[in-house]
């Protein structure tokens, strides 16, 4: 892998030697167009405001916390302070984008309160954001602790209009987003998108959350977004136990002029270690199918019995499928004990080496290795935790020793709390889910985790992690329906975060086996989703046999899921978007755009492509009389000849859609 690095690093200690600059701090982003102020109120209080250019984004916010050991959010003083620069260029072993820039400019301010508790506080201002974090410096006052509290404040300039999901809720994420104003908010999962009146696009998230509670977002009025920890468990409120020394995740704010820019923004990532793993030529991106979707549209069932549907047979028909269309994995489900009985949050105990006796795993995986495809192995837990960890170990040898290369793990229950009483986003459950991202990276497996903790950038530091849920996903098409705009939201809200699994490519949307209902959606958009949203790992996610001799099948079979770079041509967050990528290391590019409700006509300007080439652009569009439950099948086939001077306009149907194959000539 090559690799491009330039660190620029200067260093200033600043000694306070007076009262103006004891109280207040300045940094600015390495062009000047973001600039954070750090201080002190009169009573002590520590505070940060944030501009982009001459608009607001924060205004004075508060820092700190209540510790078990002592109040860290009144009666501070700053004791110094120090600054630095830092500018490298680094290349993701897979990724949206193969080379990022991480440039950018450091304050770290110490703080001390009245009983001798020391902490700094660390921003980073980039050109196109910011962010803070706390650290706990080994201290005889400080050794083992807890946070009551983290009263780290994000206050808005207006009552700006914003999209977000519920938390507390009991739903892991899985909700539509809301778009609504500030002031009607209650508690808010980020990653948490801002419209902003003056004209800016915000992003508030977190990055590299280890060892600590998830942060949500509560709105305590007069447009101020607080930081709420996620409780340990029901019967113990303690949002994290620590030990000094230790750094808090990153809070995170990432600002864009235009909503695009905010996809483009690898902030996140940047506030991320490098890769520990060392060699992760193991990691591939690429595609699948599945025995799942037959489970959700009533064909098959995951428990034992005459429809099982992970068999045997069953199981070498997708391998063949796979095998004779490019695909590199197969995720089977329901193969293993404990799917029969009650098993959602923890009802039974799931066995993770022990498959039903229709499920020969030794005949299958030599079967799928022989036709250069591997199984998909799948830890459904049940969010049972313990049971899941004490066989932690064992599950991913088996996994090793059978070839599979991926895990899509899962952790359904029907509330917001574990079968053991922790918070399925608390500390606890965080701690595990490191754990099962090691486990896997010593198995040189990658991991596709459902109901899992948000992403926060780590599959920068463990390239393993490789995609999550964490949304809506496809499945709910089958179970009562996503609206069609809910695709053109999730680019500029979950994936946001990161990859996210939503498992597109279904073409028989009138659903054959579910009368009366379909999904709301078309041909043309469902292609459309192999760019729009993004993840490495790519599911096509119906049956083998409503794919086979089907033209538009042709473009889920080409499209690549690893890419040399990502842009974002226009969109309008819940109402369209299209995103053009480029396949890594190669000439060849991929549009998708799809819009909500509303036909709308894109004009597509070719002006990324390289001067002086010549391309063949293949449109995989709607067609003319094409709906998202009129007509969702209907759609056309076109070739054009285009460079980069080359603008096409294409229509795309009520909730449709269209995806653009441009290959060199």
């Amino acid at each position: 892998m090559n690799r491009i690095v330039i660190v620029i690093l200067l260093l200033v200690e600043i000694s306070c030697s007076s009262q103006q600059e004891q109280d207040y701090l300045q940094l600015n982003s390495p062009s000047n167009t973001v600039n954070v102020s750090v201080g002190l109120d009169e009573k002590g209080n520590p505070y940060y405001t944030a501009q982009y250019g001459s608009k607001t984004v924060a205004d004075t916010s508060k820092l700190g916390f209540l510790l078990d050991k002592g109040d860290l959010q009144s009666g501070l003083k700053i004791i110094g302070s120090s600054t630095s620069t830092f500018d490298e260029t680094w290349e993701q072993p897979w990724g949206e984008e193969r080379m990022i820039r991480n440039n950018c400019q450091e304050l770290i301010v110490q703080f001390e309160n009245r009983e001798g508790i020391k902490y700094n506080v660390v921003f980073r201002a980039f050109d196109d954001g910011y962010a803070f974090r706390y650290e706990f410096p080994k201290q005889e006052k400080l050794l083992n602790f807890s946070v009551i509290d983290e009263v780290s404040e994000f206050k808005m300039s207006d009552d700006h209009p914003s999209w977000s999901i519920p938390a507390y809720h009991g739903n892991r994420y899985e909700y539509i987003y809301d778009h609504k104003p500030i002031s009607e908010l209650d508690m808010v999962h980020t990653p948490f998108t801002v419209e902003a009146t003056n004209g800016l696009f915000f992003h508030i998230h977190e990055a590299a959350l280890y060892d600590y509670s998830s942060m949500v977002i509560k709105n305590t009025g007069n447009n101020v977004l607080k930081c709420d920890l996620v409780p340990l468990s029901k019967s113990d409120p303690t949002k994290s136990y620590l030990t000094a020394p230790f750094k808090t995740p990153w809070r995170t704010v990432q600002i864009g002029e235009q909503p695009g820019d905010l996809i483009t923004n690898y902030m996140i990532l940047n506030l991320n270690e490098p890769n520990k793993l060392g060699d992760v030529s193991f990691v591939k991106p690429g595609k699948y199918i599945g025995v799942w979707w037959e489970m959700f549209i009533g064909v098959g069932t995951w428990h034992q019995g005459s429809k099982h549907a992970a068999n045997t047979a069953n199981v070498k028909k997708y391998i063949d499928f796979a095998s004779a269309n490019g695909f590199d994995g197969v995720l089977v489900e329901g193969w293993n004990y404990g799917w029969d009985g009650p098993w959602m949050g923890g009802g039974t105990k799931f066995e993770f080496t022990k498959p039903y006796p229709d499920f020969d795993v030794k005949e299958l995986s030599k079967y799928a290795a022989d036709r250069n495809v591997y199984i998909i192995g799948h830890h459904e837990t049940g969010a049972d935790i313990e049971n899941y960890e004490s066989q932690l170990e064992q599950s991913f040898q088996f996994l090793e020793d059978h070839g599979m290369k991926a895990v899509k793990t899962g952790y359904v229950e029907n509330g917001d709390t574990l079968p053991n009483g922790y918070y399925h986003h608390g500390q606890y459950f965080v701690q595990h889910f490191q754990r099962v991202i090691e486990t896997g990276a010593r198995h040189k497996t990658m991991i596709v985790a459902h109901e899992p903790i948000k992403d926060t950038g780590k599959r920068r530091t463990y390239p393993n992690m490789v995609s999550r849920e964490g949304a809506k996903g496809q499945e709910y098409n089958a179970m009562g329906g996503n609206p069609t705009e809910h695709v053109t939201v999730i680019p500029f809200t979950r994936n946001l975060a990161g990859p996210f699994d939503y498992t597109p490519g279904v073409f028989d949307i009138l659903l054959k086996t579910r009368e009366g209902e379909q999904v709301e959606t078309t041909i043309g958009k469902e292609l459309a989703l192999y760019t729009v949203i993004y993840a490495p790992m790519m599911m096509a996610n119906d049956l083998p046999e409503n794919y086979e001799g089907h033209p538009a099948f042709e473009y889920i079979k080409s499209v690549p899921t690893d890419w040399e770079q990502t842009k974002v041509l226009n969109g309008e967050i819940g109402k369209y978007v299209t995103i053009a990528r480029q396949e890594r290391q190669g000439s060849d590019w991929f549009i998708g755009g799809v819009t909500d409700k509303e036909a709308r006509t894109i004009d597509i300007k070719f002006d990324f492509l390289e001067a002086g080439k010549s391309y063949k652009a293949t449109v995989f569009s709607d067609a003319d009389d094409t709906h998202y439950i009129d007509n969702p099948t209907a759609y056309d086939i076109k070739d054009y000849d285009v460079n980069n001077e080359s603008t096409l306009s294409l229509k795309m149907a009520p909730g449709g859609g269209f995806a653009i194959r441009v290959l060199l000539q």
